[in-house]
């Protein structure tokens, strides 16, 4: 049985920084690119970044890259989410996934192209 967990929301204020992290198992964790996304309520999920198999390449959603940073660790089977200045309309459920190849072409991270989904942690930016 393939899982992936997040782990590190909660609440943040504006301009400070979080750290998500995503453990697999039950898959050869290294065969799949993984990818973070989020969606926020009333809201589409939508792509945040995605990184290769073997962490060689990343691509991410139109005006994410600055703000955001994907990272794996293969020998831990984690995936990693850095994000800094943050925002209030940051607020958002993120989730973790896994899609069996990397893409770095403009909207190819659709959500019916991913083989997995974690179940997701909340993040809010609030004063």
């Amino acid at each position: 049985q393939v899982r992936l967990v997040e782990s590190g929301g909660g609440l943040v204020q504006p301009g400070g920084s979080l750290t998500l992290s995503c453990g697999g198992s039950g898959l050869t964790f290294g065969n799949y690119a993984m990818g973070w996304f989020r969606q926020a309520p009333g809201k589409e999920r939508t792509f945040i970044g995605g990184i290769s198999k073997q962490g060689w390449s990343t691509h991410y959603g139109n005006g994410l890259g600055g703000r955001f940073s994907v990272s794996r660790d293969n020998v831990e089977n984690t995936v990693t989410l850095q994000m800094f200045d943050l925002r209030p309309e940051d607020t958002a459920v993120y989730y973790c996934a896994a899609r069996r190849e990397f893409c770095s072409g403009d909207g190819c991270w659709e959500a019916d192209t991913i083989s997995y989904w974690g179940q997701g942690t909340q993040v809010t930016v609030s004063s």
